[in-house]
């Protein structure tokens, strides 16, 4: 079985913004979007995901990736 991976740190490149300001606009804390940027979650609320998508604008794809074990 293959796993989902977040290229999150890609997109926050891209987009020029930091931890600190990706994570007051998404109204979560700095530790938890660290971990999320850092794949160290299993399980990511849709409402955070819509929140980093609407700050970075981009869609949940450009973020996600599956990847084949």
């Amino acid at each position: 079985m293959g796993h989902i991976e977040l290229t999150l740190d890609v997109m926050m490149a891209q987009r020029h913004m930091s931890l600190n300001e990706l994570a007051d606009k998404v109204g979560i804390t700095n530790v938890n979007l660290s971990k999320i940027k850092n794949n160290r979650v299993s399980a990511i609320r849709f409402t955070t995901l819509a929140g980093i998508c609407e700050a970075l604008q981009c869609q949940p794809g450009d973020i996600l990736v599956y990847t084949q074990d």
